[in-house]
Order: structure tokens, then C-alpha cells, then sequence
């Protein structure tokens, strides 16, 4: 059966890579959207829709309006993939590096090949919302003095031809996807899965210690906190949402730290219970 994804972005982005790396084998519709925001709005349209979200980048970091999307659209977190990303500069067949005025892309991306574009003097960089999108328009304007800086899929899927390969500053570039699904599609996807990770997110009390307090128990039952991200509480002045992601081995002990934990904090959510997921290469 279908799956219908919605990602922000078009084909060829690394969205769209994420979705058919997650669900790999599986027969996908992809559902693009202009924004994060376009992606909750498609999976409210229609409870049977999936989700693909960047979450974080090991190198610019969390994508943190994303976090607060989440907690207030109430989906659960079904799932991660964690994507190497891998960018090339193509250009249209027969383009030669020497004939490219302009280099355009996602600001991320141009910014993750500086090192590379600093050995393309006076070309002209230029800020386009996607990567894919920067493809696509080469692709379909027949721009023969500009390339773009996209993933070797899009290049393919638009015709493009790839100039260099890998031109990324950093190798050990991921982003981290969240797979999200309405909590009716959530159970029915989870059914059977070895749940051995979590998200969850919730307030404290402005009070000395509070959070060390929530780090010594989570340690006292062996989670293992692989990620917090702390967010403002609009209007409530220095108050602070807590975002913590963590690994366990044993379920039964992962939900005795939650009783625990839970009446030391305020506005506790489970965000998801997943398993961990893989890592390209």
C-alpha cells in the first residue's frame, strides 16, 4: 500500500532522500510543502498522511521553531533517520566549471561547501530556499552559467550533470529526520517495534537545582540522555521548555524514570517512543 509523505521541500531534496532512505522499499507519494508549518497543515488535512522533519544538523546545529511544531500539532514521533549529506555542483550536460557565473543553493548548504566555493573566485553565490528547487530551476530555465549545490539524487532526477562530487567542508555532516504520524496511524506503525528511544519535553519549577534534580534520576534508572534543547516559554518570563531525547535498554525501567520523573516537572509530554534509528553512511 502507499504511503503518503509530506516533506518541506520538492523531489530531490534531502527530504525526499530521508523518506525513501526510511521506508526503504516501500511504495511512496510524496506530498511537497513550502514550509515546516505546510507539513503539519497537509498531516491535519488528512490523519493518514506521514510526516518527514529535520530535527538537527551536526554541524548548524537544531532546527528549533521545528521542536516547538512539534509539541503543539500533537503528532506522535514514530521514528528517526539519520542522513549523511553528501552535495555536488552540477550544472547542465556539456557545462564545462570554467563557463559558471553563479553558484546558487540553500543558505545551510552553501555555507557547509565554503571552503570549496573559495576556490571559485568571482562567481556570484546566491541564496535559494532548497537545494532540490535550485536543480530544478537550472534544469528548467536552461541556465547554462549557473550550477547548483544539491545532493547527486537531485542532480540525476533533474538532468543535471555532476561537476564534483562530495564538496562538503565537513564528512561527518548528518541531519537527523523525525518520521511523525497522527497518534491513531502511530500505534498502528509502532505495532511490534522494540521502542528502546524517547522524546520528551516538558517545564520546570524556577527553583535551584530543579533540572539537576530530572539529570540525577534519569541517570539513577540508566537512561541515557543523548540530547536536551532547552526553548523560552513565550510569556512567561524565564521559564524554560525542556526537550531531552534518550536511550534505554529495558522498557519496563524507561517508564519507572518517568514516574519518577514526572511530578518534579510541569506540562510533561511524550512526544514519541520509537526505535533508534539508523545512520547512512
Amino acid at each position: 500500500m502507499e504511503k503518503r509523505i509530506a516533506i518541506q521541500g520538492i523531489k530531490g531534496s534531502f527530504h525526499d532522500v530521508a523518506a525513501h532512505s526510511y521506508f526503504e522499499g516501500e511504495d511512496l507519494e510524496i506530498v511537497g510543502c513550502d514550509s515546516f508549518k505546510g507539513v503539519v497543515s497537509e498531516m491535519k488535512k488528512d490523519s493518514g498522511i506521514l510526516g518527514v522533519m529535520a530535527i538537527e544538523n551536526t554541524i548548524a546545529g537544531s532546527l528549533l521553531q521545528n521542536h516547538e511544531l512539534i509539541r503543539q500539532s500533537g503528532f506522535r514521533i514514530v521514528g528517526e533517520y539519520k542522513l549523511r549529506i553528501s552535495l555536488s555542483l552540477s550544472a547542465l550536460p556539456g557545462v564545462s566549471v570554467g563557463e559558471i557565473e553563479e553558484v546558487c543553493s540553500h543558505p545551510i548548504a552553501l555555507m557547509q561547501c565554503s571552503d570549496f566555493l573559495g576556490t571559485m573566485p568571482g562567481v556570484r553565490i546566491v541564496e535559494r530556499d532548497d537545494t532540490a528547487s535550485s536543480a530544478s530551476r537550472i534544469a528548467h530555465e536552461q541556465l547554462r552559467s549557473h550550477a547548483a549545490i544539491c545532493s547527486r539524487h537531485a542532480a540525476d532526477l533533474y538532468g543535471l550533470e555532476t561537476l564534483f562530487d562530495g564538496i562538503e567542508t565537513n564528512k561527518r555532516n548528518f541531519t537527523r529526520f523525525l518520521v511523525l504520524a497522527d497518534s491513531w496511524v502511530a500505534d498502528e506503525l509502532l505495532r511490534g517495534v522494540v521502542r528502546n528511544k524517547a522524546s520528551l519535553v516538558f517545564t520546570l519549577p524556577h527553583a535551584v537545582g530543579s533540572l539537576s534534580q530530572i539529570l540525577s534520576v534519569l541517570s539513577f534508572y540508566d537512561m541515557n540522555l543523548t540530547k536536551i534543547q532547552s526553548l523560552p516559554v513565550i510569556g512567561r518570563e524565564w521559564q524554560y521548555l525542556f526537550y531531552i531525547d534518550l536511550t534505554f535498554g529495558d522498557y519496563t525501567r524507561y517508564k519507572q524514570a518517568l514516574d519518577a520523573v514526572v511530578p518534579l516537572t510541569k506540562d510533561f509530554i511524550i512526544l514519541g517512543e520509537y526505535a533508534e534509528g539508523r545512520q547512512s553512511v
